[in-house]
């Protein structure tokens, strides 16, 4: 028997964690954290709904945490085995889980001080203890090899865009002829995105479980250097600082490239660029060491190994370099986490310059349900930080063409050459955007597609003949 549960990602974008089970034993694809709103942040602090000594294998879609940051629960409740990913993914993984436990460890801390928080005390989920037991099990691998998880589960990851070191997961179930056959799409990139390649066509499964972020909506036509120029143009002349919270990994490493192409063609004019991240300065090292598997089609610079030699590029990685940005006077661009605004020290730069209409914060990429971002997003006239309302009176500027995550578009155009899965299962996207794009797949592929709710399980039996 074969059978594929649903623990996370389902009807929501964040929390990926599926269950594949096959003759006993147990493989986990994804282990991450919810976010957004209280109902799903709360569930991160629910026991797994499995036993976790129990797992055989864990395989990484890639390393941003609503794929990755339940990883130290994971092995705080029994898990011994080994974490399979990409060698990206685990230099990225072992940063934003350190990462992510700091700042649970220090947003507690200030909320005991400033007595923000119903619960007395206020504790992390995990601290950096927890983290750092995570990082021996994860164990790199090349792409495109098969390789065996256990028993009769096998898999090898290709890949997708999206991020460094970001892979789908090609699963085979040997244990019948031909075998069952399942692709996890992961979080699948943009085509012609600048740094990344554009995602490996899907090969022909039994079934496919794609995600669905942006399933009901498209990115503007405009080209992301276009549309970079005309924000950072129009906030230039308001003459204040351009905020930027981003993902330390990934999109900072973008946007500043990005902006170097964009000065490098005088397209902008120098202008200086801080960022205020120590995950974000580490991430870039790892960008640096892979530098192999970029795509510098937007430019011709020498790729994220130069950004940090660049005189307009400033570091600050301790808290007294962030303390004394709150100084700055424009035009100047701060790029900060985290990208939802969730947590981290984009907040304390929010809190500082959010009310001043000079000043313009530049939202990239999707925005989760019950995030601060999300909020921003909407026209909220305020957003709640550190236990008070703050005005919001500078300029927000959505730029979508800065996400990672493939459109409804670009998402039809990279399933056109699969052949019909025997099911589908949409995932990663919030119920609205993964009924249209089901809705898309039923109308004009004849596929059949299910939207699992949490928790869910489905028995996956073969369909002989259905794959070539």
């Amino acid at each position: 028997m074969v059978r594929l549960s649903f623990h996370g990602a389902a009807e929501t974008v964040t929390g990926s964690k599926y269950l594949l089970e096959a003759d006993g034993t147990r493989a986990l694809i994804d282990c991450g954290l919810f976010q957004g709103l209280k109902r799903l942040r709360e569930l991160n602090w629910r026991h797994q709904p499995f036993d976790a000594a129990g797992i055989d294998g864990v395989i990484l879609t890639h390393a941003h945490v609503d794929h990755t940051g339940q990883l130290p629960l994971l092995v705080k409740q029994g898990y011994r085995g080994p974490i399979f990913c990409t060698g990206a993914t685990a230099e990225l993984t072992e940063i934003l889980l350190l990462d992510s436990a700091e700042a649970q460890v220090r947003d507690t801390d200030y909320a005991n001080r400033k007595g923000t928080s119903k619960h007395k005390p206020a504790l992390p989920l995990y601290d950096r203890h927890d983290a750092a037991r995570v990082i021996p099990r994860l164990q790199a691998i090349e792409r495109k090899r098969w390789r065996q998880l256990a028993g009769p589960i096998w898999f090898r990851l290709l890949d997708v865009g999206h991020l460094l070191g970001a892979s789908m997961i090609e699963v085979e179930i040997r244990n019948q002829t031909p075998p069952l056959r399942l692709v996890f799409s992961g979080d699948v990139g943009r085509f012609d995105a600048p740094l990344y390649f554009d995602p490996t066509p899907p090969p022909a499964c039994d079934y496919l479980i794609c995600e669905s972020t942006y399933g009901d909506r498209l990115h503007p036509h405009e080209t992301v250097l276009d549309q970079l120029t005309e924000v950072v143009q129009a906030a230039l002349a308001r003459g204040g600082v351009i905020l930027v919270p981003a993902f330390a990994v990934g999109r900072a490493q973008q946007l500043i490239y990005l902006l170097r192409v964009l000065i490098d063609r005088g397209r902008l004019p120098e202008l200086p660029i801080y960022l205020d991240s120590p995950m974000a300065i580490d991430a870039t090292a790892v960008y640096q060491k892979y530098s192999a598997e970029h795509d510098l089609a937007e430019g011709r610079l020498d790729g994220p190994a130069s950004v940090f030699a660049w005189r307009n590029v400033h570091l600050a990685r301790s808290v007294g370099d962030s303390k004394q940005l709150n100084s700055l006077a424009g035009p100047a661009v701060i790029i900060s986490s985290s990208g939802m605004l969730t947590g981290g020290r984009i907040l304390h730069h929010m809190e500082q310059r959010a009310d001043d209409p000079r000043n313009t914060i530049l939202l990239g990429g999707y925005m989760a349900e019950g995030t601060r971002g999300r909020a921003l997003q909407n026209g909220a006239p305020t957003i709640r930080i550190y236990g008070r309302d703050v005005r919001v009176r500078a300029a927000v500027v959505p730029i979508s063409s800065l996400s990672g995550h493939a459109d409804r578009a670009e998402l039809l155009r990279w399933l056109a050459p699969l052949p019909a899965p025997q099911r589908v299962f949409l995932t990663h996207g919030e119920k609205a955007s993964a009924t249209v794009l089901a809705e898309h797949l039923q109308a004009n592929r004849g596929w059949s597609v299910t939207i699992p709710r949490l928790g869910e399980s489905f028995e996956l039996t073969a369909n002989p003949g259905s794959v070539a």
